[in-house]
């Protein structure tokens, strides 16, 4: 069947963060931390801790833990908590400097990927912020520890540049390899509550191998557009495990008119499905009624006009269950729609099958030209 057209999400507008008396840039033609509608905001977190990143070094985190980087959600802030160190933050922070040099904390990638863009939320972090900042990212085999990483050879992919205190601050990253860490630097000192690394994973090709999950966002599946994110995105069903809670999963808004929504999912590399769960966990008064999947194969042609032929047709799904089902046929697709009616939430969406001999081919040839 031919579905309806889709909508592609728009992220909304980004902040533009000021700062009086902000220093001018330190590099001619850095980049600026303004990103009107940043758009790579709509690709996957590759630092996010639900991904199983985590930041493995940092020169100095006095006052506030590293791993507070990559904590999912925004930074909390009270301003009665204090601590025998002094004001206690949701973020990393690091101690005044009083000699030349500067901080760094260093992310290990839940998953290898092209880096699109990064956010520096320096928020609630108004007189202790860090000016300029910098990023610099890695391809480092294995697991190495924090020794070996000093060691690597590190690549600049964001220049350093301005930084507002208490401010989103977005920097687009045009290199085009795949890494693995990536190092946030601050100058001189101060305390960042988030670091955000979006962009494409891009999973070694030997792990994609027999049967997978073909859109599990750690293999390098990717939401590519929705009807609806009101609440949370659709792209928080495809990460690893189970959520812990309805916030972890996809809510849109109620629908008060005709239709239904859905989103659409680039599959890791072309493959066929062969069985899918369709996870409602946690949505108890706010499951959809009905569900259905469909794949299409646009190589060649486009999303919009491919056709799309059902896997599993129209059927009806129960709140706070993990549902498993068999394909009624196996057709080779490199995107995957679901349709939720009328509306409704879900916690994960597994889809368990096998890439082609192509789809191998392609994902071999885009890990070789990634590589640093």
């Amino acid at each position: 069947m031919t579905g309806p057209s889709h909508s592609t999400p728009t992220a909304p507008g980004a902040p533009t963060p000021t700062a009086p008396g902000a220093p001018t840039p330190t590099a001619p033609g850095a980049p600026t931390p303004t990103a009107p509608g940043a758009a790579f905001t709509g690709l996957t977190d590759l630092a996010s801790r639900a991904l199983g990143a985590s930041v493995v070094a940092a020169n100095d985190e006095l006052f506030a833990s590293r791993e507070n980087l990559i904590n999912p959600g925004e930074a909390a802030f009270d301003p009665q908590a204090f601590g025998h160190k002094g004001k206690l933050y949701d973020g990393w922070e690091t101690r005044r400097r009083r000699d030349a040099g500067h901080d760094w904390a260093v992310v290990r990638l839940g998953a290898p990927g092209i880096v699109r863009g990064v956010v520096v939320d320096t928020a609630w972090f108004r007189g202790n912020y860090p000016p300029n900042v910098s990023v610099e990212a890695a391809h480092v085999a294995d697991y190495p520890d924090a020794a070996a990483l000093a060691d690597a050879q590190w690549t600049t992919v964001v220049r350093r540049t301005d930084c507002a205190g208490d401010a989103k601050n977005y920097y687009a990253v045009e290199d085009p390899h795949c890494w693995t860490h990536v190092r946030l630097s601050i100058y001189p000192d101060g305390g960042v509550a988030r670091f955000r690394v979006h962009g494409e994973a891009l999973p070694d090709p030997r792990f994609l191998t027999g049967t997978i999950d073909l859109v599990a966002a750690d293999n390098g599946g990717r939401l590519e557009q929705t009807s609806d994110a009101f609440y949370s995105s659709p792209a928080q069903i495809i990460l690893p495990g189970r959520a812990r809670h309805m916030g972890e999963g996809w809510e849109n808004a109620r629908r008060r008119g005709g239709g239904n929504d859905h989103a659409v999912f680039a599959l890791a590399a072309p493959g066929t499905v062969r069985h899918v769960e369709v996870d409602t966990g946690y949505y108890v008064g706010n499951a959809p009624g009905w569900v259905r999947l469909s794949v299409a194969d646009p190589r060649g042609s486009d999303l919009e006009t491919a056709a799309w032929t059902d896997i599993v047709a129209k059927r009806p799904v129960v709140p706070d269950t993990r549902h498993r089902l068999l394909v009624e046929q196996a057709v080779e697709g490199t995107h995957v729609r679901l349709d939720v009616y009328p509306d409704g939430g879900l916690s994960r969406l597994r889809l368990w099958g096998e890439v082609s001999a192509s789809g191998r081919e392609l994902a071999e040839e885009r890990w070789r030209r990634a590589r640093p």
